[in-house]
């Protein structure tokens, strides 16, 4: 099976080959070198990809998943969120689905199957 970080990679490809520009982003928080705390200033939950489309500069996000992962209840309410602005997002298992939701403008693709089933 393909790794997250495989899929990514190649949705962030595509994506940049379709007339939009893609951004990784970086959830988290790390102890530097001189142990002080840093934290990426971004909410849990946030998608892994954000991005707009040149065409009309609609933004989107694009949380990625391999074939069996379900998204966490942090990216549950993250979605919950994007979906009451109808903003453009959902759960991309490889390139052909972000395409998908990013030329559809889909709002919450792929997060109707995870009501109440999160890890």
């Amino acid at each position: 099976m393909q790794s997250e970080h495989e899929t990514q990679r190649e949705i962030q490809v595509a994506l940049s080959q379709h007339n939009c520009s893609v951004f990784r982003t970086n959830v988290g928080k790390v102890m530097t070198i001189d142990h002080r705390w840093f934290d990426t200033g971004l909410p849990k939950g946030f998608p892994d990809l954000m991005g707009y489309r040149w065409v009309d500069n609609q933004i989107f996000f694009i949380e990625v998943k391999n074939k069996t992962g379900k998204p966490r209840e942090d990216q549950i309410r993250f979605h919950e969120f994007l979906t009451s602005h109808k903003v453009i997002h959902g759960i991309a298992r490889s390139a052909k689905d972000a395409l998908m939701i990013v030329d559809g403008a889909i709002v919450g693709y792929g997060y109707d199957d995870y009501g109440s089933e999160v890890q």
